[in-house]
């Protein structure tokens, strides 16, 4: 089997810091490859990968100003359906805009879609319905206009993560500082339960940045890291006290909450999008809907067994099962794309 796998431009792959998609097409690259399967990736130059790489853009956009986004994408796109018929499949991870393209090619296209940025880019994804064959990465991002091949949840190497029973005192926020993810709402919580909160993530709205999140980062009660990369994710998620994932949005998925359960840290995170298909509440963490309801859900934190929090999402969340489950579906559009090849020969006759 024959896989291209597109990845975004706008960070590394493996991303040095942050990245969710690239991270994910990273983990199932690689798994992918140790299982055997013969895998070309489409990702910056700059990308290390055990697969074959194929760099058009020299280095992620979101790194270098000089990289003109809309440029880059084209060309990195292009090459991959250019040379789409050295493939099986293509494994589109990149959103909507490969689409376009799908028609183009007698190769299925395989796309996941991380989630919906806006409901402006869903007609794109309507007009290739049927066409193409999509994944959810959660029955909650689901549009019921699409038909879906599966769901396939995110999954990380367990063995990266160090289960921690015994935490620090402080409370984590840990994500892109924007409206959306909380931050804010992490620091009232933090404030009223009086512990400390360390904040880590890129800040995507620097206006939110500087009017709800800097006047309180005094570097004892609230302290901002930056954005986190490997080498530092595990000590950060492992050694709070709890995360706190006070999200604003449907969530498609929301990769920190698994990370940071890897390490026994359990989550308190609103009940949007995907929570309810992480979080057992009262297990592994607690799904809220107010900060009242968070700072008290903080007093039964230590009731938790932590050892247990990781052990929750070990099998679920792994990057084994996302990898099987990725070959399981490879093989089920390969039997469909056959079949419906065959349907139409037998109709042209």
């Amino acid at each position: 089997m024959r896989i291209a796998m597109l990845a975004p431009i706008s960070w590394r792959v493996p991303p040095r810091h942050y990245g969710p998609w690239e991270r994910v097409v990273s983990l199932l690259t690689e798994g992918l490859v140790e299982r055997g399967l013969d895998v070309t990736l489409f990702a910056t130059a700059d990308s290390l990968t055990g697969a074959r790489l194929v760099g058009v853009c020299p280095r992620p956009y979101s790194e270098d100003p000089q990289i003109d986004a809309k440029v880059w994408e084209c060309l990195h796109i292009s090459e991959v359906f250019e040379r789409a018929d050295e493939f099986d499949l293509i494994h589109n991870q990149f959103d909507f805009l490969p689409l376009s393209y799908s028609k183009l090619t007698k190769t299925p296209v395989l796309t996941t879609i991380h989630g919906f940025s806006s409901e402006r880019i869903k007609p794109v994804y309507e007009k290739y319905n049927r066409h193409v064959y999509y994944i959810s990465i959660s029955d909650a991002d689901r549009d019921p206009r699409l038909q879906y091949v599966a769901t396939v949840y995110h999954g990380i190497p367990m063995d990266e993560f160090t289960l921690r029973i015994k935490s620090d005192e402080y409370l984590l926020f840990f994500g892109r500082i924007h409206p959306d993810k909380g931050a804010a709402e992490a620091i009232e919580v933090a404030r009223r339960a009086n512990r400390p909160l360390v904040i880590a993530g890129v800040i995507q709205d620097q206006s939110y940045y500087e009017t709800e999140v800097a006047p309180h980062v005094d570097g004892e009660r609230v302290r901002y890291i930056g954005s986190v990369g490997p080498d530092q994710r595990d000590e950060v998620l492992g050694r709070a006290f709890a995360l706190l994932h006070l999200i604003n949005f449907r969530e498609p998925f929301g990769l920190s909450m698994v990370e940071a359960m890897a390490c026994g840290t359990p989550v308190i995170a609103r009940s949007f999008g995907s929570i309810p298909e992480i979080i057992r509440d009262g297990e592994n963490g607690f799904i809220i809907d107010t900060i009242d309801q968070a700072v008290r859900a903080l007093g039964q934190v230590n009731q938790l067994n932590r050892a247990f929090v990781r052990r929750s999402i070990a099998e679920r969340f792994s990057r084994e099962r996302m990898v099987d489950e990725y070959i399981q579906v490879y093989e089920e559009v390969l039997k469909q794309h056959a079949g419906n090849k065959q349907t139409r020969n037998v109709a042209a006759l």
